[in-house]
């Protein structure tokens, strides 16, 4: 009995050694595949350029349908017919930004342009504000003062570089005109059969696959749904009472201004600070005076937003610790910059819940399939 036990001991060990072998071989191959795949990218990477670019629009729409459809569904379960809310609602998002950008676009424009033919003058303002510093505060190291000289000089370059970036994005959006412009029909059609195509994505995916599907979408909308929807709107508000503030004190490019200052508001924790810091910049050009102004606008906003706006419209959808979120948000910028930092929470949202559902399966098919 002992003998046939220590045979059995034995062949375990070895039925374990050889699926070490088999992943080791399997994780070899996926490298030799992954390898080969990288250096055939002059051949696949032409396609799917165009491939992304073709349906950058459903992507597009489809975050728009995603944004809209609770809405259409709230005023439907009211009692106004579908069609009727579906109209009403995709007039005002769709009538809304046309207007904004009719009215706004040419305003951008134009700040933009002015702001990069005067940036040099903004830089020798700051360097005659650094030498009237430098005359004050004499006893400081020269080393100091040369690194603040370089500092300055090096704002300069990154600013003319960031504000020919954007000349270059509005340039790429207005050759992507006819591209932008099918996005409100795609939108349309996908609003307007959001039922159907819930029935076609059901029937194509796999049947063991469904009812954990359905779960694992039903908590990613739980989670991030009213997270984006209510960030987007705090945004909106954010970047437009930014925006009248800077335009009400006199403060140049108050559009420019307000639309840096919503874009990055959607960072949580590390936005606000980003938001404020062109913002200090161009007022530094007028006076402490206009610093002060400028700081307790940002600040007021800021309190506006944590106090009334965030818990109200926001709340706490997202269940996340702050340091997870301060990590993924580091991690964003480290791998994707500015962008990287937007996507960081969601990611980590959708990451949350998938690692919860993986667990949930795994345990469920350890109950099932007891070990001997």
């Amino acid at each position: 009995m002992c003998h046939s036990q220590y045979e059995r001991q034995g062949g375990s060990d070895l039925d374990i050694r050889m699926k070490w072998f088999y992943m080791l071989g399997y994780l070899l191959l996926l490298f030799i595949v992954v390898f080969i795949f990288l250096k055939l990218s002059f051949f696949w990477l032409p396609i799917i350029n165009v491939l992304l670019k073709l349906l950058t629009p459903f992507f597009i729409a489809a975050f728009i349908t995603y944004l809209l459809h609770p809405v259409i569904e709230r005023l439907h379960e009211r009692g106004l017919h579908r069609g009727v809310a579906i109209f009403l609602i995709y007039s005002l998002f769709f009538g809304g930004i046309g207007f904004a950008f009719y009215k706004g676009i040419p305003v951008f424009i134009s700040q933009i342009k002015d702001l990069s033919e005067n940036s040099p003058a903004f830089a020798n303002q700051y360097k005659s504000l650094l030498r009237d510093l430098q005359e004050k505060t004499e006893y400081l190291p020269i080393g100091f003062q040369n690194g603040i000289n370089d500092g300055i000089n090096g704002l300069e370059k990154k600013l003319e570089n960031l504000l020919e970036a954007v000349m270059l994005g509005l340039m790429n959006l207005l050759n992507s005109a006819l591209l932008i412009a099918i996005i409100p029909f795609i939108a349309f059609y996908m609003l307007k059969d959001f039922n159907l195509m819930k029935r076609a994505v059901w029937y194509m995916t796999p049947k063991r696959w469904r009812r954990e599907g359905i779960h694992f979408l039903k908590d990613v909308n739980v989670s991030l749904g009213g997270y984006i929807r209510g960030q987007l709107l705090v945004c909106t508000i954010i970047g437009t009472i930014s925006a009248i503030s800077f335009w009400f004190i006199d403060l140049k490019y108050p559009l420019v201004l307000g639309l840096i200052i919503g874009l990055t508001d959607i960072i949580p924790y590390f936005g606000p600070i980003l938001g404020a810091i062109p913002a200090v910049i161009i007022a530094a050009t007028y006076s402490p005076k206009m610093i002060l102004i400028t700081l307790i606008i940002i600040f007021a906003l800021q309190f506006l937003e944590g106090n009334i706006l965030s818990p109200y419209i926001v709340g706490k959808s997202l269940h996340l610790h702050p340091l997870l979120i301060m990590f993924a948000l580091l991690a964003g910028g480290e791998i994707g910059g500015i962008l990287g930092m937007i996507l960081a929470v969601p990611v980590l949202s959708v990451t949350k819940v998938a690692i919860m559902h993986a667990k949930d399966h795994f345990s469920k098919n350890k109950m099932d399939h007891p070990t001997v």
